[in-house]
C-alpha cells in the first residue's frame, strides 16, 4: 500500500479515521474468529454494560518506521498483558495474548499506508479495547463483550522539542488503595477528568496525584508514570499497588541499567523528598518522557535544578537511547521489537 497523502509534518495529536479496523465479539462463552471491518461506527443497544457500569478497559501503542525502512510495535506482549489483568479485575473475559498480538499486526498491515515515514516524528497510535456489548439493567458483569482495535495517525507529542512542563499536586485522589489505579480501565480516565481541567484552568500543565490513603507518597499523573533523578544521577520510580504499571517506565528502568550504566529503584518515594531530585519526568506511550521543570504545591514551588529549561542531562539520555531502540538506531533487547511483516 502507498503512503496516504499526509501531510505528516504538521499532523496533531487527534484521530484521523484509517481504513480498517479489527473486530471480534464474544457470545455464549467465547471469543469468535474476528475480522477486519470498513465500518468505523460502534453499535451497541442503549443499555449496554460499558453505558452503563463503564465495563471497558483498553490499551495504547504505537507502530513506528525504522530507520531501515522496516515498520514495527514496541513490546505489544505487555500490553496484551496488562489488558488480561485489567480484564480480569473487571470480570471480563481475557481476550488471548497471542490473538490481541495478531489483532494489532493486522489492523497495522491493513492501515500500513497510514504509517507515518521515518523522520517525520510521526507515529500510527494504536488502540486496542474492550466492552461489555450486550444490556445490563442490574449491576453485574455483561455476558457479550466486542473486541476492537483501530489505528490513527499522530503528530509528535511535542512540537518543536520537549519543553519542561510545571505540575501541581492534586487535592484529587486518583485512585483508592485498593481500587483499580492497576489497570487500564476507562473508569479511571473518566475520574481524572475533573483534576485536570481544573489544573489546567490554573496554569499547570499535568497533576501529580499524592497517595489516597496518607497522602504522603508520590504516585502517578492522570495517564503518565514518575521518574525521578537523584544528584548521584541514580534513577528512581515510586512503588504502589495502584500505579498503573507503565510499559515505558518499565522500559525506561531496563535501558538505565543496561544500557546507560546506572543505578535503578522502585520503591515508595515520599513527598516530602521530592524536592532533593535533580529531575523529575513523566512516562508513557504518547511522549515517551516529558520532562517536569517544576511542581507547585499549595503556594510552595519545587524547581529541580535540572530540567527548567530543557530536558534533564540524564533524562535526555533515556529518552535518546529509548526512541533510538524503537526506531531501530540502537540494538533492542531480544523481543522488544514486534516487525509487521
Amino acid at each position: 500500500m502507498e503512503k496516504k497523502n499526509i501531510d505528516w509534518a504538521n499532523l496533531g495529536f487527534a484521530y484521523i479515521q484509517t481504513d480498517k479496523r479489527y473486530v471480534s465479539n464474544y457470545k455464549n462463552g467465547a471469543w469468535d474468529e474476528g475480522t477486519l471491518t470498513s465500518d468505523a461506527n460502534v453499535v451497541i443497544n442503549e443499555c449496554a454494560g460499558v453505558l452503563q457500569y463503564a465495563q471497558t478497559v483498553f490499551e495504547g501503542l504505537k507502530a513506528y518506521t525504522t530507520e531501515d525502512g522496516r515498520v514495527v510495535c514496541f513490546r505489544p506482549d505487555l500490553n496484551a498483558s496488562r489488558l488480561a489483568d485489567s480484564a480480569r479485575r473487571l470480570e471480563m473475559p481475557v481476550f488471548p495474548e497471542d490473538r490481541f498480538i495478531d489483532a494489532v499486526v493486522q489492523t497495522v498491515k491493513a492501515n500500513i499506508g497510514y504509517v507515518p515515514p521515518y523522520g517525520s516524528g510521526a507515529t500510527l497510535y494504536v488502540r486496542p479495547y474492550m466492552f461489555g456489548s450486550n444490556s445490563v439493567i442490574g449491576v453485574k458483569p455483561a455476558d457479550e463483550y466486542q473486541f476492537r482495535v483501530f489505528c490513527t495517525p499522530v503528530g509528535p507529542y511535542f512540537k518543536g522539542g520537549a519543553k519542561p512542563i510545571t505540575i501541581k499536586v492534586s487535592d484529587f485522589d486518583r485512585a483508592a488503595p485498593h481500587g483499580t489505579g492497576h489497570i487500564k480501565a476507562g473508569l479511571n480516565y473518566a475520574m481524572s477528568l475533573h483534576a485536570i481541567v481544573t489544573a489546567h484552568a490554573e496554569g499547570f500543565d499535568e497533576n501529580m496525584y499524592l497517595d489516597a490513603g496518607s497522602r504522603t507518597k508520590v504516585e502517578e499523573t492522570g495517564g503518565a508514570n514518575f521518574l525521578f533523578v537523584t544528584k548521584d544521577n541514580k534513577i528512581v520510580t515510586p512503588k504502589s499497588g495502584s500505579i498503573l504499571p507503565s510499559i515505558t517506565r518499565r522500559s525506561l528502568m531496563i535501558v538505565a541499567k543496561e544500557y546507560l550504566g546506572l543505578e535503578v529503584e522502585e520503591r515508595e518515594v515520599f513527598f516530602d523528598e521530592v524536592k532533593e531530585f535533580a529531575e523529575c519526568g513523566l512516562c508513557g506511550t504518547a511522549a515517551v518522557i516529558s520532562p517536569v521543570g517544576k511542581i507547585y504545591d499549595h503556594g510552595t514551588e519545587i524547581c529541580f535544578p535540572s530540567g527548567m529549561e530543557e530536558m534533564g542531562p540524564v533524562t535526555k539520555k533515556l529518552y535518546d537511547t529509548l526512541t533510538g531502540i524503537q526506531m531501530g538506531r540502537i540494538e533492542a533487547p531480544e523481543g522488544w521489537i514486534k516487525e509487521i511483516k
